[in-house]
């Protein structure tokens, strides 16, 4: 009996811990919002789901399938939460396409358009972040980035109390895990963490 708190204050410790290895949410980009719906109403998306224009989805480029983000009209300061479940848009300049139900809920549908903020809250299950490093100066978190990016990773940032920033790659699949630290090492980044997504996040200044 007398052992029980001091177990169940480790297990506290522990989940502690876990938690606090873990990335939070994070900006990811600012740019163009769209929306669509109409005529690929029932149309398969690319995730193979069937696109409902009154749910609350959207179309990016790169993000993976399942992936939440909450995407803020910056005009007015209306947010709403959609799951990326297709690809696109493929109209330059802009950066995610959304149903008709979520451009709604932010007041973009008669304009058509909307300069927004994309910001990832988390990602469909099993996936990882990889902390491909931590650097003090700058130039070196700049250089690390650049490389990744024109690499194709999705890059956060992770700044700490002690001023040192953590580069992570995000949305990692757990399928692709060994494949994507055998590409990182082949970029010359061989000392990785790997930690699990969590499911939800707190603000966080990204990239």
């Amino acid at each position: 009996m007398n052992g029980m708190p001091i177990i169940e204050a480790m297990k506290a410790l522990a989940l502690a811990l876990v938690v606090a290895a873990v990335p939070p949410a994070f900006t990811l980009e600012e740019g163009l919002a769209s929306w669509y719906g109409g005529k690929f109403q029932g149309r398969l998306t690319a995730s193979g789901e069937v696109f409902d224009t009154n749910l609350l989805t959207a179309a990016h480029k790169t993000l993976p399938f399942g992936t939440l983000v909450k995407v803020t009209n910056l005009a007015n300061g209306r947010s709403i939460m959609v799951k990326i479940n297709d690809r696109g848009p493929f109209v330059a300049g802009r950066i995610i396409d959304l149903s008709r139900a979520a451009a709604e809920r932010i007041e973009m549908v008669g304009t058509g358009t909307a300069r927004v903020s994309v910001e990832v809250l988390s990602f469909a299950p099993n996936r990882f972040a990889i902390q491909v490093g931590a650097y003090a100066q700058q130039r070196n978190t700049e250089k690390v980035c650049g490389d990744l990016e024109a690499a194709g990773f999705l890059v956060s940032l992770e700044r700490t109390a002690l001023g040192v920033t953590r580069v992570l790659v995000r949305g990692v699949e757990g399928r692709e895990l060994e494949a994507t630290r055998a590409r990182l090492a082949g970029l010359g980044y061989d000392g990785h963490l790997v930690r699990p997504e969590q499911s939800e996040g707190a603000d966080r200044e990204g990239r």
